[in-house]
């Protein structure tokens, strides 16, 4: 049962990563966005990598974390 307990606990920290991955994502979107009018090939590259990679991550962070608690309760 203790176990089980501390594995919820994950799953909250996870979600709130997750959570924060995803404002990230967006953020890094919008400004993405906004820099295409400045033109600068550098920066718009930054912004649209960021985005990607915080967005890639928030999607496979929770399945993942679902993958790993389907094997661990499997006998």
């Amino acid at each position: 049962m203790d176990n089980l307990s501390t594995l919820m606990g994950t799953g909250n920290w996870l979600g709130i990563l997750s959570t924060i991955l995803f404002i990230l994502g967006f953020y890094f979107t919008l400004t993405f966005f906004q820099s295409l009018k400045s033109g600068d090939e550098r920066i718009i590259r930054q912004y649209k990598l960021a985005a990607v990679i915080s967005l890639a991550l928030g999607l496979l962070v929770p399945a993942l974390y679902n993958l790993y608690l389907v094997n661990e309760m499997m006998p």
